[in-house]
């Protein structure tokens, strides 16, 4: 075994516990009503660029730095990826979310490795197909479907999330671009703050929550990933992030005692199994 394995295992472990964190406490919030929807991702994405900053002056030293990284189309995108991901937490458990939100990523990325010339082999086709069928099954009209308007809100924050990983890739300093791209998302934050005007109302403990949200689970978080791929290639990255459902859903259950249906269980099996068919495939 490489020595820079049990290292790389345990950064990366941590930062996919962070990704399901993510979801964890935001269901702790919104479901809970301690927040609405735009204050949490308001507070989110302020937590995230303070941090953010934070490590960035310290590494750096020089604050001129935090205006050089991002652009302002990713910064929309992880914007709109915020905004949805946070309102469709008022009505999804937390399993249930971070499974559409997970399926939506890799479809987008896969899809647009399609349009980009990739040419899928027939393992990755029906991996592909597998996962999409999984997804309609999880999302399709029934007893146990989730709430629809969450879902369709959840799918938009996958997608908006998988453009803005497509849009990250081979950047250069993915500490200070990823700085640069929270800052640039709080005039849409705070313009999202002035429609929801009236309708806000933030407890101490749904504000505390998003910001943990934003600096430890976020910020922390996606500088950890960061740290954990130049130990993984990336095919073992994608793969792992499997793990991520699996892990918020489990934190469901300890945390906010919910129930994991049969539904969501086929589903994970036919979106994670169907992905990881894909990804093995083309890791052959």
């Amino acid at each position: 075994m490489n020595a820079k394995e049990p290292r790389v295992a345990l950064v990366s472990l941590f930062a996919l516990t962070a990704f399901a964190a993510n979801s964890i406490l935001a269901r702790l919030a919104l479901g809970s009503s301690a927040i609405d929807p735009a204050a949490f991702s308001a507070i989110r994405l302020a937590s995230g660029a303070i941090m953010l900053s934070g490590l960035t002056l310290f590494r750096d030293r020089n604050s001129a730095v935090l205006a050089s990284g991002g652009t302002w189309i990713s910064a929309l995108m992880l914007f709109t990826y915020a905004a949805c991901f946070s309102f469709a937490y008022q009505s999804l458990t937390t399993g249930t979310g971070a499974l559409i939100l997970f399926g939506s990523v890799q479809a987008t990325m896969i899809i647009a490795g399609l349009f980009a010339g990739d040419r899928p082999n027939r393992r990755e086709w029906a991996g592909l197909i597998l996962a999409m069928c999984g997804l309609v099954y999880l999302v399709s009209p029934g007893l146990e479907a989730p709430e629809p308007v969450g879902a369709v809100l959840m799918m938009m924050a996958g997608i908006a999330w998988g453009w803005y990983s497509l849009r990250g890739r081979g950047i250069g300093d993915p500490l200070r671009v990823t700085t640069g791209n929270f800052i640039r998302t709080l005039p849409f934050a705070l313009l999202l703050c002035v429609f929801a005007f009236g309708l806000s109302s933030v407890s101490s403990n749904g504000a505390l929550l998003a910001v943990g949200s934003g600096s430890v689970a976020s910020g922390i978080g996606y500088v950890v990933w960061y740290t954990a791929l130049r130990g993984l290639t990336a095919a073992r990255a994608s793969i792992i992030q499997l793990a991520v459902p699996l892990i918020a859903a489990l934190g469901g259950v300890l945390f906010l005692s919910e129930e994991i249906s049969a539904r969501l269980i086929f589903s994970a099996v036919f979106i994670l199994g169907g992905i990881a068919l894909a990804l093995f495939s083309r890791t052959r």
